[in-house]
């Protein structure tokens, strides 16, 4: 709707006549002439943004200060990269020659950077890679840390882009706190986008969404519009993997008229699919393939990395299936699959276009085609987390804590080393003094004290090394948990999520007049939804060593969001102070059944208590805690009550941890639930 509403502004600004008769006058036009003008349109901006570049461009010639000029030729280069790629390529092999010539070190490793980003954006890998590592050792062998931290944070964006997240995280944490080092708040932004963008890549919204926010404000603070593009697009897409639609749809809509104004195409582009994909969750299916057919239709001229299109045709496949024509499902699928075939390195980012595939193929009535895209699927799925990368994502965590444990042993080594000379010197002011006849006394006495010396060095060595055996065993049982938590995710998860989307296509797929029907297979997807959900608790618990009251607090804040969706008219309150509870941990059994319990209790006074207020209150004891969970609902009898098995198994959970689980309620005055948990790890 922007571009329509950009050239319906356009056709009453060139004809003067009034906006509804240039409309008319727009919609009648041949589609042939009415494609052409879209186009020209829409390149008329760019074509403004390429003049002010050209004249920076040409300021930069004719400037005599070799750091001025390297500077300027590096800002043309690079506004140049999203909207004229042959011409950035130009203007940054001209500077990067301008600057070798004149001896300017700052700025060949300022532009060798930069010459990286572009051979990123235009999908050259390996040649990225290579000009971010040369710039990153420039800047190294210079001292440049501004450079530097940025060709850090590049190298971490490559890895993003291959697929290596571990490696990829590492470098944007190294990079995050390279900024922090050196006060430079305005570049942690583009540090905290990336940390963003892993979780993202993990499933893991809620805290990828955290870390885009805190980029995006950073980013509006100091008006790096072209940045606060990209956040938007990444705070859509969580917010859309949350099923918070309305607000991704608002949230992709504010970046495409941003993407618009600063001549943003790569990422303009971006919005539109997945602008498409929000649209097709709602359900909206005609306008999701008008937005995808929209980011599919580039100006001439406009050069991009193909690869990108991969994601376009997967959704055109997925919405004209919906539509029931899978003859041009097949269109956009087949192009889809040569793309594969042409980049390989692709291949694991295929899998929603082989099972969408699949579908086109069963509508089609080619079952044997159907099938062998079915395995495909399968077998790019089993390979998405490797055992490799599943155990070195949990070593990063550990890394830092190791690197600190050999830091603290070279320490002591330092120390006894210093000892031991001290002692040397003494020993021999000693001997001088004495003479030859306490020679061997003091002899005997240093040999002593170098062997208690290496005693001590041996005992502390011993310490420090079952030191680390401990950390290592702990890498191992998180290896464990991480290879259990993968099995669940992957295959009873993948099983569950394709359960949901049978059923959505049969009642898409069939028109079934029978309520009770619907109704029995509304209640099945539901329920395997919830079974989705506990899953993903369980899985959560599993991940963890200990659960601190933080983590806690997001979960159970998560759970009640959701519960006060479907109960608008009731109030939740989630009481606790972090300065009195901020030290409080659960092992992973104790945390898990601590958030089983407040939800049983929410959802009993959700849907039995008739109440208007909910609250869940953690209280420090000496070395334990409190928690109430109160309601002001109608209350009952406990002597006169049957409590059924939810309280039973309410007791049971606080019974498992050492626990003490109470019920009080009366008739009229609501309930109050109280977990009495003594000892805490």
């Amino acid at each position: 709707m922007l571009l329509i509403d950009f050239f319906v502004e356009a056709s009453v600004y060139n004809f003067g006549t009034s906006g509804q008769n240039k409309l008319m006058l727009f919609l009648c036009m041949p589609m042939k002439i009415k494609s052409v003008f879209i186009r020209l349109l829409l390149l008329l901006p760019f074509f403004a943004h390429a003049q002010q570049l050209d004249s920076l461009l040409i300021i930069a010639q004719q400037t005599k200060n070799d750091s001025v000029r390297a500077r300027l030729y590096n800002k043309v280069g690079f506004g140049y990269i999203f909207n004229d790629s042959e011409t950035a390529k130009t203007v940054l092999l001209e500077g990067l020659l301008d600057a070798k010539n004149s001896h300017f070190a700052f700025g060949t490793a300022e532009l060798t950077n930069t010459y990286g980003i572009y051979m990123d954006v235009m999908g050259q890998s390996d040649s990225a890679k290579y000009y971010f590592e040369k710039a990153l050792k420039l800047s190294r062998n210079k001292g440049f840390q501004s450079i530097e931290s940025m060709c850090v944070n590049n190298l971490g964006m490559f890895n993003w882009n291959q697929g290596n997240y571990q490696v990829a995280l590492d470098y944007f944490f190294q990079a995050l706190k390279m900024y922090e080092a050196i006060n430079n708040e305005k570049a942690t932004g583009s540090s905290l986008n990336n940390i963003g963008l892993i979780y993202q890549e993990m499933n893991l919204n809620e805290k990828a969404l955290t870390y885009h926010q805190k980029a995006l404000k950073i980013r509006e603070k100091y008006q790096l519009e072209n940045d606060q593009v990209s956040s938007l697009n990444n705070i859509g897409i969580n917010l859309k993997e949350l099923g918070r639609i309305e607000e991704a749809i608002s949230t992709y809509k504010k970046g495409i008229a941003l993407a618009t104004r600063t001549h943003n195409l790569i990422e303009y582009y971006r919005l539109l699919d997945n602008l498409g994909s929000a649209y097709s969750v709602k359900g909206e299916y005609d306008l999701s393939i008008a937005t995808f057919l929209k980011a599919l239709d580039k100006p001439e001229g406009y050069q991009i990395n193909e690869t990108q299109q991969l994601s376009l045709y997967n959704n055109l496949t997925s919405m004209y299936n919906q539509r029931d024509q899978p003859e041009t499902a097949l269109l956009y699928a087949t192009k889809g699959l040569e793309l594969v075939k042409k980049y390989p390195h692709i291949e694991t980012s295929s899998a929603d276009l082989h099972i969408n595939t699949a579908e086109t193929h069963y509508m089609l009535g080619n079952i044997t085609n159907a099938r062998t895209h079915i395995k495909t699927y399968v077998k790019l799925k089993d390979a998405l987390f490797s055992t490799q990368n599943a155990k070195a994502i949990a070593d990063l965590e550990v890394k830092y804590d190791t690197e600190k444990k050999e830091k603290e042993i070279l320490v002591q080594r330092a120390e006894l080393a210093e000892h031991k000379l001290t002692i040397q010197q003494k020993n021999y002011q000693l001997y001088g003094l004495v003479g030859v006849v306490l020679v061997l006394g003091l002899m005997g006495y240093l040999l002593y004290s170098q062997q208690k010396l290496k005693n001590r060095q041996l005992q502390k060595e011993n310490e420090l090394k079952g030191a680390l055996l401990k950390i290592e065993t702990q890498n191992r049982l998180q290896e464990q948990r991480l290879r259990i938590s993968r099995d669940l995710h992957d295959n009873i998860g993948a099983q569950l999520t394709f359960i949901i989307s049978s059923i959505d296509n049969l009642k898409y797929g069939f028109d079934i007049k029978d309520d009770a029907l619907n109704s029995k297979l509304n209640a099945i997807s539901e329920f395997t939804s919830a079974t989705i959900y506990e899953l993903r608790d369980t899985i959560w618990a599993m991940n963890k060593n200990e659960i601190s009251l933080e983590d806690l607090q997001t979960r159970i804040s998560n759970f009640v969001e959701k519960a006060n969706a479907s109960a608008e008219h009731i109030q939740f309150d989630f009481n606790y102070d972090p300065a009195e509870n901020g030290q409080l941990k659960f092992s992973s059994v104790e945390g898990m059944n601590i958030y089983r319990i407040i939800q049983e209790s929410v959802n009993n006074a959700i849907k039995y208590a008739e109440a208007g207020f909910i609250e869940v209150k953690f209280t420090p004891k000496k070395e334990g805690v409190e928690i109430c969970i109160t309601d002001d609902g109608k209350g009952f009898d406990l002597e006169k009550t049957n409590l059924g098995n939810g309280i039973a198994n309410m007791k049971k959970r606080a019974s498992d941890i050492a626990a003490t689980l109470h019920l009080f309620s009366q008739a009229g005055q609501g309930t109050v639930v109280r977990l009495t948990k003594d000892k805490l790890i």
